[in-house]
């Protein structure tokens, strides 16, 4: 699966994201009505970092997702395609050895990660399937898995008033608070173009992850998916 329906480029994403970045964990802060340091919680629970423990956090941005596994400690690497995203973030947390990479060609040896990790980055790079089997290359035998993303209301009632908000008051709501609102426009599209919960669990065993499994988060405005890497 690609990301090319919704017509960006890769280099088109990076910028749309750069253009984004001083303001970018604020306006996530109230787009999602407070609910983003929820799911950065489960998320930090859900990988479990232990001292001394590689942990790749990916599409890390600023690196605001990073820091739960930092206080764990663990030896975390933020890496992001974003050079606006790692410049903020590099600002804010120079300690941290942020990393320019691509997700479907990632700049790091096999078998070098205990635990992998992607928040609400996974759907912006455009081979789906490439990045999935790049993580698992990453990430050591008997290693770890968290994916966090954006996904589908499970009960349909519920779906029909997200999707609502989405098209219709995500923009104005982006306009007000966002440096680039239309950033947050393709966001809302690729939101509804994006796999199902079953369908992400599909793609993470055809890249080779076992004991795949996921939660709903917010009823299922966001899904929570794991998977292992066998021994």
């Amino acid at each position: 699966m690609t990301r090319a329906s919704l017509d960006k480029q890769p280099h088109e994403v990076a910028s749309m994201f750069d253009d984004v970045a001083a303001n970018y964990d604020l306006t996530n802060d109230v787009l999602s009505l407070g609910q983003a340091r929820l799911w950065r919680k489960e998320v930090a629970k859900a990988v479990h970092a232990r001292p001394a423990e590689k942990v790749l956090d990916l599409a890390a941005g600023t690196a605001t997702s990073s820091q739960p596994f930092v206080r764990a400690g663990a030896y975390v690497v933020p890496c992001d395609f974003s050079i606006g995203m790692l410049q903020v973030g590099k600002k804010r947390h120079p300690w941290m050895p942020f990393t320019a990479g691509d997700g479907m060609k990632l700049p790091f040896r096999d078998d070098v990660f205990d635990a992998v990790t992607i928040s609400f980055g996974l759907r912006n790079i455009q081979d789906t399937e490439a990045a999935l089997r790049e993580l698992y290359r990453v990430t050591k035998p008997g290693g770890r898995v968290v994916i966090c993303e954006f996904s589908h209301p499970t009960w349909a009632p519920f779906r029909m008033v997200y999707e609502e908000y989405l098209m219709r008051a995500l923009p104005p709501v982006a306009r007000a608070v966002s440096s680039n609102p239309d950033a947050y426009v393709y966001l809302a599209e690729s939101i509804q173009s994006w796999p199902d919960q079953p369908a992400l669990a599909e793609m993470l065993q055809k890249a080779g992850w076992s004991q795949v499994a996921w939660r709903n988060l917010t009823g299922g405005i966001v899904a929570l998916h794991r998977g292992s890497k066998a021994v």
